[in-house]
Order: C-alpha cells, then sequence, then structure tokens
C-alpha cells in the first residue's frame, strides 16, 4: 500500500510523513508566507501544503442566510462565507514563489484544489500530489479530475459517511488514481481528542486497502503521536509562525517549536510500533547481568543445610534462577561455600 510523493515513499514502513498545513496563516502577506515555508523546513517537515482556491470559486457573494457564519462556537462566527474565503485565500500568483522556496529548501510542496479550475492551475505548477480537503469529499466531480491527473491523492475523510467515502475511493480510483491515501479528519475547529476516534485509522486501512493517515484539528501533538501507533503514515497539522500574530487559522495551528517536536515524537513512535516480540533484544543482552538470582548470602560448611538465611534472590544475575530457590531450600550443601558466590547447578547435583 506503500504510495511515493516527489520521490519519498510514504507507508508504514518509514517514518510519518509530516506535512505543515499553510492555510491562511500568511494573513495576505506573501514574505509571511514564504517565512512559514523556512520554519517549516527547520522544523523537519516533509512537506508544505497550500490551498487553492478564491472565493468566487468557493461560494456565492451572497448575504443572510447560511452564506452567514452564526454558529457561537465557530472560530469564525459572524463572518460571511465570500468575506471569510477572501480572507484566508492564497493569491494564485504566489504559488510559484512559494514552491520554490519549498524546493530550494528541500520541501514537498502541494495543494488543495478547491475545483477544477485550481486542478489545471496547479498542473502547470507541476505538483507532485493533491490533497481533497473534507469539505470537499462529496464533491465527485473535483475528485475525478484530480485523479485523472495520474497523481497521488489523499482524501480527507472528516464529515463523511462510509457510503460517502465509499464513492469518493470509488470514483478516484475509477478515475485511474493507482496511489491513493485518506486521512482520518474531524472537522471541527479546534478538535477535542475525545471526538478525533483515531481508532478509525486500522479501521478505514482494512477496508479501502489504502495508506491511511491524520488530519489534526486538535492542539499539541498528543493526538497525532498516538495515531502513529495505530498505523497512520502521513500527519498534516495546520502551521503557523505564532499563534499571538492572530489569522484565520492560528488558534488550532501548530508554531515552529511545536512542529519540530511532532516530527521528533512521530518518528519515535514509529521507531517504538517495532513487531511482536518476547525474551531478551539484542539491545537486552548486557542487561541480562543485572537480574536477580541465587547468591550465597553467609559462608556455609560442607554438611550444612541451605536456609533463606545463607541463600538469597539478589542481583547480579550470575546464578541460579530463582524459580530455582524452593527446590534447593532444605537440600545439603555437597561442598564449602563463601558469602558472594553466585550459586550454580553443578554445586547442587
Amino acid at each position: 500500500m506503500t504510495i511515493e510523493i516527489a520521490g519519498r515513499p510514504i507507508g508504514t514502513a518509514h517514518p510519518p510523513f509530516v506535512i505543515a498545513e499553510m492555510s491562511g496563516n500568511h494573513n495576505q502577506s506573501l514574505d509571511r508566507a514564504l517565512a512559514i515555508v523556512e520554519a517549516a523546513a527547520k522544523a523537519g517537515a516533509h512537506a508544505i501544503k497550500l490551498q487553492t482556491y478564491t472565493a468566487d470559486t468557493m461560494t456565492l457573494d451572497v448575504r443572510g442566510g447560511s452564506f452567514e457564519i452564526n454558529d457561537s462556537d465557530s472560530l469564525w462566527v459572524g463572518k460571511n462565507l465570500h468575506d471569510l474565503y477572501k480572507q484566508a485565500y492564497t493569491p494564485w500568483e504566489w504559488h510559484a514563489p512559494i514552491m520554490k522556496r519549498a524546493r530550494e529548501l528541500g520541501l514537498i510542496c502541494f495543494s488543495s484544489p478547491f475545483d477544477e479550475s485550481a486542478v489545471d492551475f496547479l498542473l502547470e505548477l507541476n505538483v507532485p500530489a493533491f490533497k481533497i480537503a473534507s469539505f470537499e469529499n462529496n464533491h465527485l466531480p473535483l475528485i475525478r479530475k484530480a485523479a485523472s491527473t495520474g497523481r497521488p491523492l489523499i482524501i480527507s475523510t472528516g464529515m463523511a459517511s462510509l457510503g460517502e467515502l465509499e464513492q469518493a475511493v470509488s470514483t478516484a480510483r475509477e478515475a485511474g488514481c493507482e496511489q491513493l491515501s485518506l486521512l482520518k479528519c474531524t472537522s471541527t475547529y479546534p478538535a477535542t481528542a475525545e471526538n478525533t476516534n483515531i481508532s478509525t485509522i486500522p479501521h478505514l486501512k482494512q477496508l479501502f486497502s489504502t495508506e491511511v493517515g491524520l488530519s489534526d484539528h486538535t492542539m499539541g501533538v498528543g493526538v497525532a503521536v498516538a495515531s502513529v501507533a495505530l498505523g497512520a503514515s502521513l500527519i498534516e497539522k495546520h502551521f503557523t509562525l505564532s499563534r499571538a500574530d492572530g489569522g484565520v487559522d492560528s488558534a488550532f495551528s501548530l508554531e515552529p517549536v511545536e512542529l519540530e517536536n511532532l516530527v521528533l515524537e512521530t518518528e519515535r513512535a514509529w521507531q517504538a510500533v517495532g513487531h511482536v516480540t518476547y525474551g531478551p533484544t539484542a539491545a537486552e543482552q548486557k542487561s541480562l547481568a543485572f537480574r536477580r538470582s541465587i547468591y550465597i548470602a553467609s559462608d556455609i560448611k560442607r554438611g550444612e543445610v541451605f536456609t533463606s538465611e545463607n541463600l538469597r534472590i539478589v542481583r547480579p544475575g550470575d546464578g541460579l534462577g530463582p524459580f530455582m530457590y524452593n527446590q534447593i531450600i532444605g537440600k545439603t550443601a555437597h561442598r564449602d561455600f563463601i558469602k558472594g558466590e553466585p550459586l550454580k547447578l553443578d554445586s547442587v547435583l
């Protein structure tokens, strides 16, 4: 199920692929966007992701009704959809310089197209992959268009029912996508750990035979690290230079030190998963010397009886195993023993 983006293999046999999502955290400054790219590279992220849309390709310039965000729990309550997307979008003329800077720093750069015209535009820039956002995973024409390019396709699963996911995956595969991955996602901003349900990750992998990762909107890195233990091979987190600087997504975005920690800890989690094993590992062999074993606790003359006073189960581990202790108590010593001597099997036979 391993996929490859820009020559980088992605799968559970490889360290997690960490994607820093810029979104609208550039705050309409190209200089800040380039600084975000540089900070992501310095933190060790493997990719930086953009979003490619305009307010007009996203929604209608209409006021009132459902075009206004009225949810009091939303970060964007009181905003008009068209105005919000106009504030958050990444100008299309910025894409080329952002991607150029990413390449110079060794970062993979790709984007989420939000309509078919964005796919065409990104193809002109030779993006190595496409990502379908959760809010677009029911947009089958968009999925079909992105999948038909032959580029790897990543689809976020937020809000989608199992039936909708089946439609999305089938559409992508029927359009020719051979490198498909899914991201478990909870489409709340921020999301809570309790509402993230990362146990879905192995289930998604089994159902659709794809690589699966996590698009994570929770605070911190704990959920992302835990997801790796469940088989997540891609981790996407929103990223900003500083939450204090504000911006449409800043409240649930990682800062540079946190992104660096995410890269480090997800790779540690991946290394720790390993395989089922019992007994000492190669690295533990030297530690065997410091397990407990049976030692002579006081001098013993030939013919004396082994007792709990003259035998002890102590460290180090050069004597008989503790499982032999009860079998030896009450037996007669066949020779003299001195305190501190490890008891060996040939000494009691």
